[in-house]
């Protein structure tokens, strides 16, 4: 049955046709799209799941005594609509041709009085009929044969009509068998429609929960935030992105926040045939997003059969401490770890029972103790607050990893740290954090293959969150030809990456190549939109080799000094290359013992501190910390 044509707009997966207005929208975005294409797919919507054959669409666009060259300009359309959907011929997902006949629109079609308003904001779809791909049956075949008065052919009709829809139902599930179901997700960064840049971190946060709701109570294996946010505003094909990151499945989709309203359209498509297999909207005022994220992923894996036997009862968040929560870890993930810690701060005083608010509190103060925070006020904040986050929720893997990076950082309780770490990979197998920090604690303690190892897991799961992490692990077992060869693998695709650019200037500096640590240096300053230093790397190089640029880095700790902390670690690690004995262990023992820094675990995996293995006053240090000598 054909939905009406009264209707003002027809939906499909993240469009809508506005019949009245002749525009075709995307999450309520105009797409650019000529009348004539707009009639052609207005009319192919009109009758979803049935052919329309190319004389019908000729009838409609063409008068009988006008004469054009009706094959190439229905050609053009068909071809101009499925550019605007991002459809294909080979593998549709919205127009399939039928050869010699017409075109038949596949995907479910929605009727509504309105999608979206004038002006483009979200609003209340009405949903008035939902037709799915149809198929004719022998009802329809004998209706339209005694109409046309041939009722002498009509089981003759009945019989090839049904023969001929057999076929084609034999053909689709031989398709979609030869694809096999999905066992495997990737949430794509859904699109921020709000017209506010501002809104960036409510979308990214979405996603992520999205993502982890998804794991959480479904047995897909879903891909991580980090790994998705490369194609975050990408415009590649979806079998390309599904290839990519070894997935069956892609959820796409956009959120517009507009006042106290929320609107979030989801789709999922199979991947390697990329095929449309779902779509749906959701309309929430401020106080029920925090639901949503849990409600859509229970939609969606009890769409692919593969939801949980049991999932786990949502707990009450309070909606400004979760927007608090969402602003501090954008903030956290892009650096601003000072920021973050506002908007985390926020997050638990709007809800002290809120654990996600104090685990993102604990990355903040043991983020802030290996940077710019003083250890010994950082270390017992981040403790504390880890200790909160796993009293309000022991079933949380990120709670039971901040435990652990405070018994490993802080505590330097390596056995206990384990015993953490171990629990948040029970709590959550494809939790790669915990297999990263797992990777960096063996680093430290000189299980070198069992670092490598781990971080190779940790990639396997996430590969694109730490492209860093793998040359990290080679630079802490001091296999630099390996670190070096790792981190500009990666630069190829990363050119501007900093953490890696920092690998390969600190891979190039342990191993002694003093040119091109010089040079990565150089480009690090220049990555952190300071000229003026970076040119001050290329002087000290010119005039004094890699020893100048040392000495001119330690100036600049200095100068740094005077306007805020500055770990004696690194000034030590300085001091150190320079060979001046007591002054880098005045430096560490300054670190040890009246600040506890975090940055000492990894002692013993810096060549520049190898000619103090042998003194009395760096083993008690070494002994005090746990650390097991270097090789």
């Amino acid at each position: 049955m054909a939905i009406a044509a009264s209707e003002d707009v027809l939906c499909f997966g993240l469009f809508d046709l506005d019949l009245k207005a002749g525009q075709l929208r995307k999450n309520g975005a105009r797409v650019r799209l000529s009348q004539q294409p707009v009639q052609v797919l207005a009319m192919l919507l009109e009758r979803p799941g049935e052919v329309v054959t190319r004389e019908q669409l000729r009838q409609r666009l063409w008068p009988a005594d006008v004469f054009v060259d009706s094959d190439h300009g229905l050609n053009k359309s068909i071809q101009k609509i499925r550019e605007a959907l991002g459809d294909s011929a080979d593998s549709p997902r919205y127009i399939e041709t039928v050869p010699r006949t017409g075109y038949r629109f596949i995907a479910p079609v929605h009727g509504a009085s309105r999608a979206f308003g004038r002006d483009g904001s979200a609003q209340p779809i009405q949903v008035v009929e939902v037709a799915a791909p149809r198929r004719e049956t022998a009802a329809h075949v004998e209706t339209r044969a005694q109409r046309g008065g041939h009722s002498a052919w009509r089981w003759i009709v009945l019989a090839a009509c049904v023969a001929l829809v057999a076929g084609a139902w034999w053909m689709v599930q031989r398709r979609a068998s030869a694809v096999g179901p999905i066992r495997s997700l990737a949430v794509l960064p859904l699109d921020n429609l709000s017209g506010d840049a501002g809104q960036d971190y409510f979308a990214d946060g979405m996603t992520d929960e999205l993502t982890t709701m998804l794991a959480k109570n479904s047995t897909l294996r879903i891909v991580s935030r980090t790994s998705v946010m490369q194609y975050k505003g990408a415009k590649r094909p979806m079998r390309e992105i599904a290839e990519a990151l070894g997935v069956d499945g892609l959820l796409e989709g956009s959120i517009a926040r507009h006042g106290d309203k929320v609107h979030m359209t989801i789709q999922l498509i199979q991947g390697p045939s990329d095929s449309h297999m779902w779509a749906e909207s959701y309309d929430r005022d401020a106080n029920d997003v925090v639901s949503l994220p849990r409600e859509a992923a229970l939609a969606i894996a009890k769409r692919l059969d593969s939801a949980t036997t049991a999932a786990a009862s949502a707990r009450y968040v309070n909606p400004e401490a979760h927007d608090a929560y969402l602003r501090g870890r954008y903030q956290w993930y892009w650096g601003s770890n000072e920021e973050a810690g506002k908007e985390f701060k926020r997050a638990v005083e709007l809800q002290p029972d809120y654990a996600l608010g104090w685990v993102g509190l604990s990355l903040y103060y043991g983020q802030g103790a290996l940077e710019d925070l003083r250890p010994e006020e950082a270390t017992p904040q981040m403790e504390a607050t880890a200790k909160k986050a796993v009293e309000l929720d022991d079933t949380l893997p990120e709670a039971h990893l901040v435990v652990a990076g405070n018994y490993f950082f802080h505590r330097w309780d390596w056995a206990r740290a384990d015993q953490e770490l171990s629990r948040a990979i029970e709590l959550n197998p494809s939790f790669a954090e915990a297999y990263h920090l797992r990777a960096k604690m063996y680093g430290a303690l000189n299980r070198k293959n069992e670092s490598i190892a781990w971080e190779k897991k940790a990639m396997e799961i996430n590969p694109f969150a730490r492209p860093f992490a793998m040359a990290h692990a080679y630079m802490l077992a001091r296999r630099y030809d390996e670190d070096v060869a790792d981190a500009k693998e990666r630069l190829t695709s990363n050119p501007d990456d900093l953490a890696l650019h920092w690998m390969l200037w600190e891979a190039y500096r342990r191993k002694g190549d003093g040119k091109n640590a010089a040079d990565e240096f150089e480009k690090l300053m220049l990555l952190w939109h300071d000229p003026v230093k970076a040119a001050a790397v290329r002087a000290a190089y010119e005039h004094g080799g890699y020893h100048g640029v040392v000495l001119w880095q330690l100036q600049d700790f200095q100068e740094q000094q005077k306007k805020r902390y500055v770990s004696p670690v690194n000034i030590a690690t300085v001091t150190a290359q320079l060979g001046r004995r007591e002054e880098t262990l005045d430096l560490l023992e300054q670190a040890y013992s009246k600040e506890r820094s975090p940055a000492l675990v990894f002692l013993e995996t810096d060549p520049a501190f190898d000619f103090l293995h042998g003194d009395v006053r760096y083993r008690k240090i070494i002994s005090g910390i746990g650390l097991p000598a270097a090789d």
